[in-house]
């Protein structure tokens, strides 16, 4: 079967596509390291305003000296506590961004945390990575929403191939994992949410006729962050140290570059999934991925929109 041809050429998609980015203002999240810090520095070399949604303050402060240092005093970075795992938190960021930010041209859930060794429960008494990558955003996004239709933005999911491992449906009868916890499978689903949260809202969009936001899901590949080294149990944290010394790891850099073209391309197919599409969708040229159906299953979608509701108490007027 031959492959498709990136709309992007031989080398996919990169920052050099883009122009001046002034004017505009980037939220993102967990934006202090990793594919999030790369992405602001994309952003600001263009001129953009960005508003880091980051959980430690000292990290933050850290990651804005060094983006100073780099792109003058004058560069326009700025940082909102907040803890995807604790909604109260999201609230009150979220809450402060409405008051401070006049316009979001994308909101970029770019915060994750991966193979937790053992079950850990929230506050609000999520397993934790279900928490935090699902129902964190999908409070913050509903949130933030009507200040991203104000200025006709998009809203851009970081999921990750890992989606399509696992169970490859949403655990319904046991969303916390309480019987068969696995590292794995568990942040698998995590991601599957993720993605079908965004292609969900896609379709109440389009439902609704309001075509102002556009959603988009795109994942990093197979970089080089510190996702897997901060949360990963002992083995997995040694393994993936050895994988990233092998071409088929690729820098934070390249990795940051899906979320980055998905919150400023134009033309972009919105039901699609973006990242590498070199060997495996692992590494390479930046363009549309293969996206698996079981991502997309209406049923569990909208019955996971229902449940994600509930949890949140988040009522979307769409």
């Amino acid at each position: 079967m031959k492959k498709k041809q990136n709309p992007f050429g031989s080398e996919g998609w990169t920052p050099e596509r883009l122009g001046s980015l002034a004017a505009k203002t980037y939220v993102i999240t967990g934006a202090n390291a990793g594919a999030g810090f790369e992405a602001t520095r994309v952003f600001l070399s263009k001129g953009a305003k960005v508003v880091m949604l980051n959980r430690s303050p000292e990290k933050s402060a850290s990651a804005i000296e060094a983006l100073k240092k780099e792109f003058g005093a004058d560069a326009e970075v700025s940082f909102v506590r907040m803890d995807l795992a604790v909604l109260d938190s999201v609230r009150e960021a979220a809450a402060e961004v409405m008051e401070q930010v006049p316009r979001i041209d994308a909101l970029i859930c770019n915060a994750a945390i991966a193979q937790v060794p053992t079950q850990k429960l929230t506050v609000d008494g999520f397993e934790s990575m279900l928490g935090t990558n699902h129902y964190g955003h999908f409070l913050l996004c509903g949130l933030l929403f009507e200040r991203i239709e104000e200025t006709k933005g998009r809203i851009v999911v970081v999921s990750s191939l890992g989606y399509n491992m696992g169970i490859k449906t949403i655990q319904f009868d046991d969303m916390n994992w309480d019987k068969n916890y696995h590292q794995n499978k568990t942040y698998s689903q995590s991601k599957l949410a993720q993605m079908m949260f965004a292609y969900e809202l896609q379709d109440k969009l389009a439902g609704a006729n309001r075509t102002d936001v556009e959603v988009y899901v795109c994942h990093p590949g197979s970089s080089r962050t510190s996702l897997i080294t901060t949360s990963g149990n002992l083995a997995t944290r040694i393994m993936f140290r050895l994988m990233s010394l092998s071409p088929m790891v690729q820098s934070a850099e390249k990795g940051s570059w899906p979320e980055v073209m998905c919150a400023t391309e134009d033309g972009l197919e919105q039901r699609a999934l973006y990242g590498p599409t070199g060997r495996m969708e692992w590494v390479g040229p930046v363009g549309k991925g293969t996206l698996h159906p079981h991502a997309y299953d209406k049923p569990v979608m909208e019955r996971l929109w229902a449940l994600s509701d509930e949890k949140t108490s988040l009522s979307w007027s769409l």
